[in-house]
């Protein structure tokens, strides 16, 4: 008897799921570094939304800290165009180029919600009359990311995406 399919439901997550902390290049150093909400700042009141709380960038590489408490975001506009964070606009850490164009995330978190999408082969949305979120994290994947004939180049791109993770660090273990 064959397996049972690997299977994933969309839980409707949208790409503010994922943005409390991002993986970036540092524009120091060229290593890993994070954006995440500042744990030292109270967000605006008058805005009170955690998409617009301030933000520090920090790279435990170089010691790189900046600050951001602006009043608008960028998210990436062209899917084939680099990614970068929306607050400082600095290249997303994971990224890689496929023959197909760029597949890209902003952390391993939201590495792993894409992994666990493409891996499955029953692939569930929530049905059309439920409401709530319609344009889904899921639903805006590039169309190739979604293809079944695209499935191993695209998983061999997510792991080669998280292997830069460890190749990043220095023999010192830093």
């Amino acid at each position: 008897m064959s397996p049972a399919p690997l299977r994933f439901r969309d839980p409707r997550s949208t790409r503010y799921d994922f943005i409390g902390s991002v993986l970036v290049r540092c524009p120091r150093c060229e290593r890993p570094a994070h954006v995440q909400r500042d744990p030292h700042e109270e967000p605006d009141q008058a805005i009170r939304s955690v998409l617009f709380s301030p933000r520090r960038l920090v790279c435990g590489g170089c010691g790189l800290s900046r600050s951001w408490s602006g009043r608008s975001v960028r998210f990436p506009g062209s899917i084939g165009a680099p990614a970068r964070d929306p607050y400082f606009h600095i290249p997303v850490w994971l990224q890689t180029e496929t023959r197909h164009g760029c597949l890209w995330a902003y952390n391993l978190e939201h590495l792993a919600y894409i992994r666990r999408f493409v891996a499955a082969s029953l692939r569930e949305r929530a049905p059309w009359y439920d409401t709530g979120q319609k344009m889904t994290l899921v639903a805006r994947l590039p169309v190739w990311t979604k293809s079944a004939k695209n499935r191993d180049e695209v998983l061999r791109a997510i792991d080669r995406m998280r292997a830069t993770l460890g190749a990043s660090r220095r023999p010192d273990g830093h």
